[in-house]
């Protein structure tokens, strides 16, 4: 049987359960639970519908900067600072995981999606199916013949011609096209007045952001809307259009280092799980665990 490769961005399914969850939500101490709550859900339903041979789960160290904002201090900083009670679950969201067998990591400086973009790249010699757990838009990037991206609250699996479908580029464009476009949920710049339309035509003229510019005269003569303003807007936006190329792209110099025997599930440590599951007070969440245990 080939390996079933799970490499999960855990931040998105954290800040969805504290969000969606109510905000009194507390354990046996008092404490802020509910993102513990969702996220275990998520991580339980994650093993019992996908059967996955191997887990990690990567947490991002600082939930709304990195590396990026030594070179641009406005990355993520249109952000509002992560609520206090929200933070202080991470740590037990990671035991969590690492009691359900996973690997985890979280690297200062770096986001999760940099320890997935590492990883995917430590693995790529591998035979294994890779599956990218996240509802990031940015690891279509690293989507591959056998690397798929699953957006698992909507329950959308992406291969190369799912992001083609959805993004209008082919997956290794995908940087190029934040190049253009942006990202407004992070704060990336873009080319101002070129948007995911725009983006995706120009690169279905040009390989890349380099042959966009090195080519820039043709640009005023494509079959797309106002392409002569397009043209000057790229001509005065170029720095932008670099700065928010290397911004989207995934690091995968990471410091760490796996391999495909050393991400293998393990077993679930049953007294860590039941100690923290009797601390939560959760009879729903208590009767799963024990049915996995069982099984």
């Amino acid at each position: 049987m080939s390996a079933r490769v799970f490499l999960v961005d855990a931040s998105p399914y954290i800040f969805r359960a504290f969000f969606s969850l109510p905000s009194d939500m507390t354990d046996r101490e008092g404490r802020p639970s509910g993102a513990i709550h969702g996220f275990t859900d998520f991580l339980l339903r994650i093993l019992r519908e996908h059967r996955p041979t191997h887990l990690e789960v990567a947490f991002d160290f600082h939930l709304s900067r990195s590396f990026r904002n030594r070179f641009y201090p406005e990355y993520k900083a249109h952000r509002d600072a992560p609520p206090a009670d929200l933070e202080a679950q991470v740590a037990r969201c990671m035991d969590v995981a690492g009691f359900l067998g996973a690997r985890t990591h979280i690297v200062e400086d770096y986001e999760a999606d940099d320890i997935v973009g590492t990883l995917c790249h430590q693995l790529e010699d591998s035979d294994a199916d890779l599956t990218l757990v996240s509802s990031d838009k940015d690891l279509s990037q690293l989507v591959g013949p056998r690397v798929s991206l699953l957006d698992f609250a909507r329950g959308d699996l992406y291969g190369p011609a799912e992001v083609r479908t959805k993004f209008g580029v082919r997956p290794d464009q995908i940087v190029d096209y934040l190049g253009l476009a942006g990202d407004s949920v992070d704060n990336i710049p873009g080319v101002r007045g070129v948007g995911p339309k725009t983006a995706a035509a120009l690169l279905g003229s040009f390989e890349s952001l380099e042959e966009i510019y090195e080519s820039i005269a043709r640009v005023s003569s494509l079959d797309i809307r106002g392409a002569q303003g397009v043209a000057r807007r790229l001509e005065a936006h170029r720095a932008a259009a670099f700065l928010s190329r290397r911004l989207a792209t995934i690091a995968l110099d990471t410091p760490i280092a796996e391999t495909l025997a050393t991400l293998e599930l393990a077993p679930p440590n049953a007294p860590e799980l039941r100690q923290l599951l009797d601390e939560l007070e959760s009879e729903g969440l208590a009767q799963r665990v024990e049915a996995l245990l069982a099984g």
